[in-house]
């Protein structure tokens, strides 16, 4: 499957009546402009379960932000090589099907956002390193910002799933504690995302979840970085982190099951006794660290031809879940990538797809990939863009024949 990622940024001529005819039919859109105050529709499902995607705000890419970040690189990667099908060198077995990206590009969150939508996922968990000027947690907060500023054209909610260790980082960096510094950082997700109507409440309280956490594992601690907020959170750690928080938590998040039986899992949706438990579902684990020079391997599970992540996905209705965490959509250096990649193409999301129960399929899924490389390949006709963005509210308002047709004319 050989294409040239870079050839596809490249301004292409058009063809003076293909543009007269683009521009007559994109009026063509059935709902106005009054319909779509309300809000783009949401995706009819089959499956009641609520289904988030754990999602990774920390790619840079060269063209968008002037250098490739390290989750492209890691220590002995370089995407500035490219070989003879036109895939640049990165540090992952795998490779995203529009190639390696720039997690603030609009055209990108555009592109994930709506395949997630017609995936029939509900929401998405963004991997939150904070609000400090720190490392890369900075440029990491533009990538989050990013996406969650786009979610509501699409129709999707959020949370954060916040990396608490960053906090002893930016005391090591800076004249705050890790204490200070954690409580600057619900203060900063009070004001900025626990107030918006697409963040995801428990009982109408906001959800925040932490992976680990790994720092402050002491459940006084918690209290304390609380302490300030107006609305104590439900708080999830991760699975078997709950002695850490103490009375803070509300329950667990599972993630990556390296046992074959999946006994972790099942020993996960036992427990009874915590208020909420959030399941995981997940494709494969076949991270790249040991081959990026950066560390050991955690290990492996297989992909097996999709069954992994079906078996997963079965087990969270099976336990009769409530809710479940997709591991994940873009984790390259981990290999828990669901959105499309040249080995597994759309199968994964076609995989969600039967689990939630929605009416489209592939070819929906192909339609977006087409707009987004329709949006790439006109990236600098100020006019064919502008049109180009009622096809993309085609989309959100789900009017996908409207869509198919506009972008038929090019």
């Amino acid at each position: 499957m050989a294409h040239n990622y870079d050839n596809i940024h490249t301004m292409r001529g058009l063809v003076s009546g293909i543009l007269f005819v683009f521009l007559f039919v994109i009026g063509s859109c059935s709902s106005d402009d009054d319909e779509r105050e309300s809000g783009p529709k949401p995706v009819t499902k089959t499956n009641a379960m609520k289904v988030y995607m754990h999602y990774m705000p920390w790619f840079q890419s060269k063209p968008v932000s002037g250098y490739w970040g390290s989750h492209w690189k890691m220590k002995n990667k370089n995407p500035d090589i490219i070989d003879e099908n036109g895939k640049h060198e990165i540090a992952s077995h795998y490779y995203p099907l529009i190639g390696p990206y720039d997690s603030k590009d609009p055209d990108v969150i555009e592109y994930h956002l709506l395949l997630m939508k017609y995936a029939g996922v509900d929401g998405i968990l963004v991997d939150w390193y904070g609000s400090h000027n720190v490392y890369d947690y900075k440029v990491n907060l533009t990538g989050s910002n990013a996406i969650i500023n786009k979610l509501d054209e699409v129709g999707l909610q959020f949370a954060i799933v916040y990396e608490d260790y960053v906090a002893k980082s930016v005391e090591d960096q800076t004249s705050k504690t890790a204490l200070q510094a954690a409580q600057a950082d619900m203060m900063y997700a009070q004001e900025e995302y626990f107030k918006r109507k697409s963040y995801i409440t428990f009982n109408k309280t906001p959800l925040l979840m932490t992976f680990g956490p790994r720092h402050f594992r002491v459940s006084s601690q918690w209290t304390d970085i609380f302490s300030g907020l107006d609305t104590k959170p439900v708080f999830m750690p991760l699975w078997n982190h709950t002695g850490y928080v103490g009375s803070n938590g509300n329950g667990e998040f599972a993630w990556v099951d390296f046992n074959e039986s999946l006994s972790e899992l099942t020993s996960f949706y036992s427990k009874f006794h915590l208020e909420n438990l959030m399941g995981s579902a997940y494709p494969r684990f076949h991270d790249f660290y040991e081959e990026g020079g950066a560390g050991s391997s955690y290990g492996y599970v297989d992909y097996d031809n999709g069954e992994t992540l079906r078996k997963t996905l079965a087990m969270a209705v099976q336990r009769k879940a409530k809710y479940v965490q997709l591991v994940t959509w873009n984790d390259f250096g981990e290999g828990t990538v669901m959105e499309p990649t040249l080995e597994s193409g759309f199968e994964p999301l076609e995989i969600i797809q039967e689990f939630t129960g929605v009416p489209y399929t592939k070819a929906d899924l192909e339609l977006i990939h087409t707009y987004y490389l329709k949006k790439v390949e006109y990236k600098d006709n100020a006019e064919v863009t502008e049109s180009l963005q009622k096809v993309y509210q085609c989309l959100a308002s789900l009017e996908v024949e409207q869509a198919r047709d506009l972008l038929e004319q090019l």
